[in-house]
């Protein structure tokens, strides 16, 4: 990752972890993507390149970030999806030119046009936010145990009680302060 900038939280379900591209919601805020050239690694890294974005398309990105965030977490605690949140996504989910592709291992990935442009990669973000939100996909939408994160991410564990949206990070913090506060409990059980 780029030098000054916050590593990306990476995950499987490629609209919840757009979402992820602000964490900490309820706490310190971390925006992942603070500047155009990041939207454009962080597009990269999801199979989604593209040769340049500006400043109103990063805005653009944000604005369909949080509609995604807010339409997931409505359909997690099953309350109604906001209208705005709704419109974001179907605008940006028309826009773009993108084709669904059959990988020779049996798997679907996104081909942009050769003129990709920021708004093809949108909506194929924005499709697959409408896949899981619409509940098209074996999992569930579920809201991060963390406090201070609150994230939608996407639980496809067998039991589908997963309460992180990622243990290597809110799932370890949650545990280490458990852990410190039985410490504080009893200083002398560590031994």
């Amino acid at each position: 990752m780029r030098a000054g900038f916050p590593d990306f939280r990476l995950g499987n379900v490629l609209a919840t972890s757009f979402t992820g591209t602000l964490s900490e919601r309820h706490g310190d805020a971390v925006e992942r993507i603070p500047a155009p050239q990041r939207l454009i690694d962080w597009l990269a890294v999801y199979g989604l390149a593209v040769d340049s974005c500006t400043a109103a398309q990063l805005d653009r990105a944000r604005e369909l970030r949080e509609s995604i965030h807010a339409a997931a977490t409505a359909a997690a605690t099953r309350d109604a999806l906001p209208a705005f949140a709704v419109q974001v996504i179907n605008d940006c989910s028309v826009q773009g030119r993108a084709a669904a592709i059959l990988t020779p291992e049996g798997n679907r990935q996104w081909r942009l046009g050769s003129a990709s442009c920021v708004e093809d990669a949108l909506s194929v973000i924005a499709a697959d936010a409408i896949s899981v939100i619409a509940g098209e996909r074996d999992g569930k939408l579920a809201l991060c145990a963390s406090p201070t994160c609150r994230a939608a991410f996407f639980d496809t564990s067998q039991s589908r009680t997963r309460k992180w949206c990622d243990m290597n990070t809110c799932g370890n913090r949650q545990k280490k302060a458990r852990f410190h506060a039985n410490q504080r409990k009893d200083p002398g059980s560590a031994e």
